[in-house]
């Protein structure tokens, strides 16, 4: 019998091959940096923070300086990461290429982690949550080379109506937003008078809303920002007047009128109407109650994952980042059948109650209050005694003209 060395076995000659190369791996990995695929980072110091906010930022693999930016506010309870994971924007910013900043409030601020959009303090042009979302801006385009020219704004609920904040206070500074389940610029300066809004309608028109906008930046001459809202029609937290509400307010300060150019039926039982050459989008939503509309699945409209107020009814993040031009520069509404829009005529119009316009199917009622079929506008108490003239503009479609038939 004979005694070889270990080195002269065969098998252990293979043993000691297999485990240099590990050792080679492991020296390989131990002087070469591993890939990192990029994450949500937050950013610890942006500049000046008077609104006691956090900045965490996303920037996709290899993103070049001079490309757009996105701001995504969170709603109430919510907080940057989970809307980042939730929203469905991950995957346009990495497909389309463009950064996203997450600014993120805290019980700290608020008892229920929402952004002030009610405070004055928070909702002036230079002071509190707005300008520490203005400074997250700054820094972006300091930092990652974001081009100025193209800075967004997209929000939910507190975080809607504090996009609609961001693009009255800083019209120089956001070419276009989205506001999802959100309220109008100036709808409330009072955690008191914030409830009203949300629950009911507020009686000011179209003229007043816009002038709230025109109000908040002395020496902003425009062009403002175009705007598309995001509604559901079963919203019990922020009602559907919420929506005309912002339809109003917009239309009026892009100078285009409250009668939409085009109506369209879209995915998910959403209905979507455009105002003037695209200035404004109403998105709304049958069925849909308070919360961000997405829609899980990997075909090339759909987007998101569901949780608490993360809704499967159609990907917002989709129809916004082509409404914004971040697909290449395609800003025209989605494709789709058009519903011819009638022009009025003097007998379209029809005066009546409120009860008389639910009776006749020209209005419906919530909460108490009335709302036109179609443009939901804000009708008031639903009784005898409130009276108002509709004018109908498309089928199923009428919008509160009282004076103006």
């Amino acid at each position: 019998m004979s005694f070889l060395s270990p080195l002269r076995r065969p098998w252990a000659v293979t043993v000691l091959g297999v485990l240099l190369g590990l050792a080679g791996l492991l020296t390989t990995a131990l002087t070469t940096p591993a890939a990192r695929a990029a994450s949500l980072v937050q950013v610890s110091s942006f500049g000046t923070n008077p609104g006691n906010l956090a900045m965490y930022a996303y920037r996709p693999d290899g993103l070049q300086s001079g490309r757009p930016l996105v701001v995504l506010l969170h709603g109430c309870t919510q907080n940057a990461s989970g809307y980042f994971t939730s929203s469905g924007w991950r995957k346009y910013a990495d497909q389309w290429g463009f950064a996203l900043v997450l600014p993120q409030t805290s019980s700290a601020n608020n008892a229920s982690s929402c952004f002030n959009w009610f405070e004055t303090g928070d909702t002036t042009r230079g002071a509190g949550e707005a300008a520490s979302i203005r400074a997250m801006v700054a820094y972006a385009v300091a930092n990652y080379g974001t081009d100025p020219a193209r800075i967004y704004v997209s929000g939910l609920s507190a975080g809607g109506a504090m996009s609609a904040v961001m693009l009255a206070t800083y019209p120089d500074v956001f070419a276009a937003g989205s506001i999802a389940a959100g309220l109008a610029y100036r709808c409330a300066s009072s955690l008191t008078q914030a409830s009203s809004c949300q629950y009911g309608p507020t009686s000011k028109t179209p003229q007043q809303w816009g002038d709230l906008v025109r109000n908040a930046c002395a020496g902003c001459a425009g062009p403002y920002p175009r705007v598309a809202i995001w509604q559901g029609l079963s919203d019990y937290t922020v009602v559907p007047a919420n929506g005309t509400q912002l339809r109003d307010q917009w239309t009026n300060v892009r100078g285009v009128s409250q009668t939409p150019t085009s109506t369209q039926s879209l995915t998910g039982g959403t209905s979507l109407q455009v105002y003037g050459a695209d200035d404004v989008r109403l998105y709304q939503i049958t069925g849909m109650g308070h919360g961000l509309p997405i829609d899980p699945g990997s075909a090339a409209d759909q987007c998101g994952t569901t949780a608490a107020y993360f809704l499967d009814t159609i990907c917002s993040a989709y129809h916004d980042a082509r409404f914004f031009g971040l697909d290449g520069g395609q800003t025209t509404p989605p494709t789709s059948t058009p519903t011819p829009t009638p022009t009025p005529t003097p007998a379209t119009c029809v005066y009546a109650s409120n009860y008389a316009h639910t009776t006749a199917g020209r209005a419906y009622q919530s909460g108490g209050n009335t709302y036109a079929n179609g443009s939901n506008d804000a009708m008031g108490l639903w009784n005898t005694f409130v009276t108002h003239t509709l004018r109908q503009t498309g089928p199923n479609f009428w919008v509160l003209t009282d004076g103006q038939c």
